[in-house]
């Protein structure tokens, strides 16, 4: 592993691939359309694998690298992926081998300058750089996410790592030195979850693990004992949704046939 990775989920790898929620359909579909049904596809930070396994259904090869080597073992096993423990800004990928390079909900980790080489360094000419992230979660009854806003922003908000901004600014305050492809797709996650899957969710946070560490305990069950007073049937499910904000970028095309020659 890169020493300077800041790895904050290695200690709930398992969970993570339990309860992160999945992206929005119409999010792949899209990707598809912007690059050949045959682009093979490096997904770069893919932790446990959430975005890949869609990615998977619709292209024939995906390349899946995280940093974290529990991450990556806790992925499942997909027949078109091969899953790879790499850091984002030294792939071992060869140059010019992907038309589609994603990074789901992990761009704000990296180191900008030395993953946007390696971009360039591992893209085909035209090849996408596809990024997003999702923002801060909101669930169902004007109470129980005030309690959740509350949580996020207070008990663990001085726990969030200072990348958490970028997400909560939508990656607009990220550098991103490609042409843009605008506008993108409104896109938006949702679920049903009850109590439980709510808890697990919050307990995959990077904030909660801080927490937990600095004060030796957890501040989850304080959080579900007050959120249980107010979810009534404990097995109901409420909506949870959050914004998802996407990027995407270009690289310029080959000029001349044998630009694309010499780049393979």
């Amino acid at each position: 592993m890169n020493p300077s990775f800041p790895d904050h989920f290695s200690s709930v790898s398992g969970r993570y691939a339990d309860y992160r929620p999945r992206y929005p359909q119409a999010l792949f579909e899209y990707l598809a359309t912007l690059v050949p049904r045959d682009a093979v596809v490096w997904d770069c930070g893919a932790g446990t694998g959430q975005a890949t396994a869609d990615l998977a259904r619709f292209f024939p090869r995906i390349i899946a690298t995280d940093a974290s080597a529990s991450q990556i073992q806790a992925a499942p096993p997909i027949p078109n992926v091969e899953f790879r423990v790499a850091p984002a800004e030294q792939s071992g990928l060869p140059d010019h081998s992907v038309h589609l390079i994603t990074v789901a909900q992990a761009l704000h980790w990296f180191d900008f300058d030395r993953f946007y080489a390696e971009v360039r360094r591992v893209l085909i000419p035209d090849g996408v750089l596809a990024v997003w992230a999702y923002g801060i979660t909101e669930v169902e009854g004007d109470l129980v996410n005030a309690v959740v806003q509350r949580f996020y922003s207070q008990t663990v908000g001085p726990y969030w790592p200072p990348q958490r901004l970028l997400i909560e600014a939508g990656y607009q305050t990220v550098p991103f030195p490609f042409t843009e492809t605008t506008p993108s797709p409104s896109l938006r996650m949702e679920v049903e979850w009850t109590l439980e899957e709510l808890l697990g969710y919050f307990g995959t946070w990077s904030a909660t693990t801080l927490y937990s560490k600095a004060n030796g305990h957890s501040p989850l069950p304080a959080l579900a004992e007050e959120l249980a007073a107010l979810w009534g049937d404990p097995r109901g499910r409420r909506r949870v949704t959050w914004p998802v904000s996407l990027r995407i970028g270009r690289l310029p095309p080959a000029t001349k046939p044998t630009d694309i020659a010499a780049r393979e």
